[in-house]
């Protein structure tokens, strides 16, 4: 088990590698994270742009639908609690080289599944640049701006309240 930033670690050992197994589990994590917040009909699109032929797989473990449990933190670092529970749909394929794609999305959608699991898979092989220029790169914009407006329309709502002291002390 690897201990928490700042118990039992030494200062060299909290700046993390540029390279090596650590990075890229944390790209990998990126990319899945952006396929599973994608919009299903989004991702559909940038597939179907996609340059070269989508490979084939065979599924480990088809799209099936269930439910976790969300846990929240009180204020963020507060004790957690159990939110309530969450529809998922997850499924595991492997590409006919052997590279193996996951994917867990949100909601009942098993064609959303399919094309994040694909798109995890072919993430590891030599066609990662390409699709990471014509999938991955514009669904990132496409995150940031819709992350830009929910922002402008929360600022235009902003309420600041000033106190006005009487003087009577």
């Amino acid at each position: 088990m690897r201990p928490r930033s700042g118990e039992g670690m030494q200062q060299a050992d909290r700046t993390a590698p540029e390279t090596g197994p650590d990075m890229e589990g944390a790209a990998r994590r990126h990319w899945m994270g952006l396929l599973a917040r994608a919009a299903p009909k989004t991702l559909a699109e940038r597939l179907a742009t996609f340059d070269h032929a989508l490979p084939a797989f065979a599924w480990l473990r088809r799209p099936e639908t269930g439910s976790v449990m969300v846990r929240g933190r009180a204020g963020g670092t507060g004790a957690p609690f159990n939110l309530g529970e969450m529809t998922v749909t997850r499924c595991v394929l492997r590409l006919e080289d052997g590279t193996v794609g996951h994917a867990y999305v949100q909601g009942r959608d098993e064609r959303h599944a399919e094309r994040a699991a694909l798109v995890d898979a072919m993430m590891q092989t030599s066609q990662a640049e390409s699709l990471r220029a014509e999938v991955l790169d514009p669904l990132t914009e496409a995150e940031a701006h819709a992350r830009a407006e929910r922002a402008e329309k929360a600022a235009a709502t902003r309420v600041e309240f000033f106190t006005v002291a009487r003087g009577e002390d």
